[in-house]
């Protein structure tokens, strides 16, 4: 073999082992590369199959978002208020109040209903929404409340009052039946407006009594109190808030409250159960609930809180200047609350035919 020969063999063979090299690094890279993906994807796996509650663990971690759909200064978003600061101190977060008021409530409950179930964003609303709308808006309303959204906690509960004008000459729930009975045309009864809780209480009462009275809608309650002072509203349910200044000046008188039993924080007014109409009931009530799909770890641990806060003696009191008295309890209470309500009101509805779609 000549000298060119050899040097020939020699560079093929260099060539050769680059070649190998280059094709054994190759394989390498391939191989690490398939290993870090099972690798990837044995951790998120692994992830997968932790259980949730150790997922929730660090909740809440930012700021949450209380939705009243009503306006500031209503009786709602007091209460929100009044319970949002220690419920945003229990958890270590902020708790901002975003008022969504409209459609009486309808708006700012379909808003949460269609938000994300991440525990970020709570409902703080009446039972309007959850209880009448339903049946109300059945082709409109956008939202269902027991498909939509999770119960966390019953709040409070109120009574509403049965007011009427002294010009009536009236002092007993018996005594307005009579005296409507005596004269069938001649008296009405102011409500909010057709649906509103006012305006279903009167009817219910309506019906069971035996009694026509004319149906007037107004604004709000500051304008039927003052139309009863007057003399031109003969009577309506209202909220003691705004029925109880006038009736304890003398003003106008209250027949009765629509609890089933009397109220501590409105002594000495009969109920209107227990003056004839055994298991009438028509009371408002205030409730937290989230998106449904919210982890249930989360819901338990914010009614939970919110139980130990609206017992607390400090709250107790601002709610009874608000003629509210606190519940709380579980979830379930609440869930019970709005099964009850289903179905007293959908019957009401129903017997009036009523529909605001």
């Amino acid at each position: 073999m000549t000298l060119t020969d050899r040097h020939w063999m020699a560079s093929v063979t260099i060539r050769c082992k680059a070649l190998f090299n280059n094709h054994s690094t190759t394989i390498m890279r391939k191989t690490l590369s398939r290993r870090a993906l099972l690798a990837a994807a044995a951790a998120a796996t692994t992830l997968a199959l932790v259980p949730a509650s150790h997922a929730d663990d660090n909740w809440p971690v930012r700021p949450l978002s209380m939705v009243v759909p009503f306006p500031p200064g209503s009786s709602p978003d007091i209460i929100a208020r009044t319970i949002a600061e220690p419920l945003g101190e229990a958890l270590g977060q902020n708790i901002v109040i975003e008022n969504r008021p409209g459609a009486g409530g309808n708006i700012g409950t379909r808003q949460v209903a269609q938000a994300n179930p991440d525990g970020y964003t709570l409902l703080f609303t009446i039972n309007g929404p959850l209880v009448t709308a339903p049946r109300l808006y059945q082709k409109t309303l956008g939202y269902d409340p027991t498909k939509d959204l999770a119960p966390v906690s019953l709040i409070a509960t109120s009574p509403n009052v049965l007011v009427v004008s002294p010009s009536i000459g009236v002092n007993s729930v018996k005594e307005f039946i009579e005296t409507a009975k005596a004269d069938p045309k001649r008296f009405n009864y102011g409500s909010v407006g057709p649906g509103s809780a006012s305006h279903l209480a009167m009817e219910m009462f309506r019906q069971d009594a035996g009694i026509e009275l004319l149906h007037v809608p107004y604004q709000g309650f500051p304008q039927i109190i003052t139309a009863i002072v007057a003399g031109d509203v003969h009577s309506s349910f209202m909220v003691p808030a705004i029925a109880m200044p006038q009736v304890n000046a003398g003003k106008a008188k209250a027949l009765a409250i629509s609890s089933l039993k009397q109220d501590e924080n409105l002594p000495g007014i009969p109920t209107v159960a227990e003056q004839g109409f055994p298991g009438f009931e028509a009371i408002s009530w205030q409730a937290v609930l989230v998106p449904a799909g919210t982890p249930q770890p989360i819901i338990d641990r914010l009614s939970r809180e919110i139980d130990t806060i609206v017992k607390s003696d400090k709250v107790r009191d601002l709610m009874a200047r608000q003629y509210f008295t606190p519940i709380g309890g579980s979830p379930d209470v609440l869930k019970e609350q709005i099964e009850k309500e289903t179905a007293r009101w959908t019957g009401v509805i129903d017997a009036l035919n009523l529909s605001l779609d």
